[in-house]
């Protein structure tokens, strides 16, 4: 079944029938946005692993691990401590600019 096209909505910024409406564009700080982008990213993967090391406490409180494992697991967390910083110089980032407020719930990742 074939519709006849729709027209466009009058208004601002509407283009004449049959012709293409101008792309807006966003006039951007490049630099702000990667900052902004990398500082959400190293968020995610502070609050990743940070969960993963309450869990390891919790298994290895619970004697779910064998001392190799333990070993392993506190070297691992460790260097991927160690890399988050270094990931944070790279980036002119702290640690607290990984904090997120979430207003009324409060800060992202905890304080302790």
């Amino acid at each position: 079944m074939n519709r006849p096209a729709a027209e466009p909505p009058e208004g601002a910024g509407a283009a004449p029938y049959g012709e293409r409406p101008a792309r807006l564009r966003l006039e951007a700080d490049t630099e702000a946005v990667e900052r902004d982008l990398s500082r959400l990213v190293l968020t995610l993967v502070e609050l990743v692993r940070q969960l993963v090391e309450r869990q390891c406490l919790r298994r290895m409180d619970r004697g779910d691990l064998s001392d190799e494992q333990v070993e392993r697991l506190g070297l691992t967390l460790m260097r991927l401590e160690e890399a988050m910083g270094e990931l944070c110089d790279r980036f002119g980032l702290s640690p607290e600019d990984l904090n997120l407020d979430l207003g009324p719930l409060g800060p992202l990742l905890p304080t302790d």
